[in-house]
């Protein structure tokens, strides 16, 4: 693999122009050496790569250096256990990579990896590689994680699902490393609406990738088991009065804290179009639950197990990691308007002291433990990120995506080898370029997909008033 890529952006916004610069340099200090292959690991104090951050982190990082991005995913791949398992971090302990599995550590792995495959040359070994994975990864959830075979996935620790500290959880323990539940808790094993979306995740990206190797069957078969999924998910965990999902412990009761992970399940598509819509009307958007000051709190705010803790733990606070997996969350649904609000949110917390943290009071928008350390991962891609999607240039598989946000003079370049994707921000009105040649024109606050040529497929408002009718496309 030989693909050189860079972005270059510049921008009158000076906040904006501060927060990228340091990202940048920042995220450069998280790059490290696992035995001979380059990867970005989390940052903030966190010296490994975790399933929950870096396969989402890597892709969204090979912007700007691909071959970063590609380990990230390949390095767990590759060291997937014989039963299936992947790993949940990875350390590197005197030069040697160190495989760990005491824990799933969330699951933001199937559709970067899968994005991959497009970003990196379509490499036909690395897609069915990836097949296999995930072949296998879905049967190892269930030949082991429905341990009472009520036909829902289970949790069996915190750390399965990455909320650290989370009272939710009570008396479960941080970790587990063994193939059966344990006993003597009063929570767990927990019917999980995250491990029930693991295997969705699964299911929806093999699909797709045997449609891209013309295996019909196999496509039609992974479709079928994935509507599976999401079917047992509206039955058993969704609440139809409440609007949203909610957990059951290891008795099967309803455990009614309301919790953000709905939006996680958004993140992993495994919620119906009707069941997304509830709940970000009823809850995102609510003000008296998740939709603060600083939006996104892990737990509804007004929910009794709400705590406002500012160190690591995801009881309550806004958490970076959440801002990251918003993203394309909201997208998969249609809530693209909402992207450039939290990205403005998370640029005015982060702020002039470039406070890349894990966690923000969501009343506030204050950083938490300030003294622990501002070079976070999730916080540093996040913004790199909404960059893109507001005022710059991001690849989805065969598309371009180009953000039109208004107000400010700003140009954002994509190098991806030997090509050049770029746009040009006028406060009201915005050029795309490919290659130095003008693909389209258009007026602020629109998110304009193309195709690879540059021909537009669709435009999607960023705010109620954008003006469709001002692009100019270029491109038959």
């Amino acid at each position: 693999m030989n693909i050189k890529t860079d972005v270059i952006f510049d921008t009158s916004y000076e906040l904006l122009k501060k927060l990228t610069d340091t990202a940048e340099r920042r995220c450069l200090d998280n790059l490290r050496y696992f035995d001979d292959r380059l990867v970005l690991i989390e940052g903030g104090g966190y010296e490994k790569i975790w399933l929950e951050t870096q396969p989402m982190s890597g892709e969204m990082y090979a912007k700007r250096n691909l071959v970063a991005g590609l380990n990230n995913q390949l390095l767990f791949m590759e060291n997937q256990r014989s039963d299936g398992r992947l790993p949940g971090s990875i350390a590197c302990v005197d030069g040697k990579i160190v495989p760990q599995f005491d824990k799933f550590q969330g699951f933001c792995f199937p559709a970067h990896a899968f994005n991959m495959y497009f970003l990196s040359g379509k490499d036909k070994a690395y897609l069915e590689l990836l097949y296999t994975v995930l072949e296998r990864f879905d049967a190892y959830l269930w030949n082991v994680r429905d341990s009472d075979g009520d036909g829902c996935l289970e949790a069996w620790c915190k750390y399965d699902t990455g909320e650290d500290h989370a009272e939710r959880y009570g008396d479960a323990p941080d970790s587990w490393d063994k193939e059966y539940p344990p006993a003597d808790r009063a929570m767990v094993p927990i019917a999980s609406m995250d491990i029930m979306s693991f295997s969705y995740s699964c299911r929806d990206t093999l699909s797709r990738i045997s449609q891209i190797l013309g295996n019909e069957s196999d496509k039609g078969k992974w479709e079928g088991l994935a509507l599976e999924v999401k079917q047992k998910i509206r039955e058993f965990l969704w609440d139809g009065k409440k609007g949203a999902c909610y957990d059951r412990d290891k008795h099967h009761n309803q455990m009614p804290v309301l919790i953000h992970n709905n939006l996680r399940t958004m993140y992993w598509k495994s919620l119906y179009p009707d069941m997304a819509e509830r709940f970000v009307r009823e809850h995102l958007l609510n003000p008296d639950e998740f939709w603060t000051t600083m939006p996104l709190p892990s737990v509804a705010v007004n929910d009794p197990l709400f705590r406002n803790i500012p160190t690591n733990n995801w009881s309550g606070q806004c958490e970076a990691l959440t801002y990251q997996r918003a993203i394309q969350a909201l997208s998969n649904y249609g809530y693209d308007y909402l992207i450039p609000i939290l990205g403005e949110k998370l640029f005015t917390a982060i702020g002039d002291e470039c406070a890349f943290v894990q966690q923000f009071d969501p009343f506030t928008g204050k950083p938490s433990i300030l003294d622990i350390s501002t070079s976070y991962g999730p916080a540093l891609v996040s913004v790199m990120e909404y960059v893109a999607r507001m005022y710059g240039v991001s690849i989805e598989g065969e598309e371009i995506h180009w953000g039109t946000v208004g107000g400010y003079e700003s140009s954002y370049e994509q190098i991806w080898g030997e090509h050049s994707f770029k746009i040009i921000n006028h406060k009201t009105s915005v050029k795309g370029y490919i290659d130095g040649k003008t693909v389209f024109e258009s007026g602020a606050d629109l998110k304009v997909v193309t195709d690879l040529t540059g021909k537009v497929l669709k435009v999607i408002p960023y705010v109620p008033d954008a003006k469709f009718h001002d692009i100019k496309t270029y491109i038959n």
